[in-house]
Formats: C-alpha cells, structure tokens, sequence
C-alpha cells in the first residue's frame, strides 16, 4: 500500500495525534504532493495598528503630506529668541525623508 501510493504521487501522512504541529490532510489521510498549506484555512494575518503616540502628533493632509509641531517649544522660551519662538508657532509639514519615516514605521494604516 505505501508504495502504491508513493507511485500514485500521494503522500502519507500521521495520524492527527502523532502529527506534532505537522500540516496534512485532514485526519491524516493521505493528499497530493505539493497541495499541502502551511496555514490552516480561515486564519489571515492580523491588522497593523498605528502606534498611538503617532496618532497624536502627526496628522496626513488629503495630499499624503505629513504636518506636525514645530519641535523646541516644550520648555525654556526664556533663553529662545523672539524669531525662532514666533517661526515655530503652530503645525509645519514635514520633509518628503521624514515624511516617508512617519509612514512606514508609525502611521501604517495613514
């Protein structure tokens, strides 16, 4: 029987308690060459979550460009002059090397 089988192209597989994590056929029946899955039906990869320190100092523009703070703005303003304090006011968008940084490692799903 096993080598009828061998010949027929059909591969024998273990029982489903001697399997040890092994992928077969189902209740170890024996299947095709080459038709085996590495992954059981149903399962998919998960969903990639956006890191949530991003989300709240990044935003993507309808454009694909990426705004945020100006940085040197948290602490110390007395020593800052008044230009660079009046120039780092509200958001500012990113440059494309920055930009292309935020996307791919924090904003996936943006």
């Amino acid at each position: 029987l096993w080598c009828l089988r061998r010949q027929q192209g059909l591969r024998i597989t273990r029982p489903l308690h001697e399997r040890r994590g092994r992928v077969g056929g189902p209740l170890g029946h024996a299947q095709p060459l080459g038709t085996a899955t590495l992954k059981p039906e149903g399962t998919e990869m998960p969903k990639l979550k956006t890191k949530s320190g991003a989300k709240k100092r990044f935003k993507v523009t309808a454009s694909g460009h990426v705004k945020a703070q100006a940085a040197g703005k948290r602490h110390g303003m007395v020593k800052r002059t008044q230009k660079m304090k009046r120039n780092a006011r509200g958001t500012m968008v990113l440059c494309d090397a920055d930009a292309r940084i935020v996307l791919k490692n924090f904003l996936r799903n943006a």
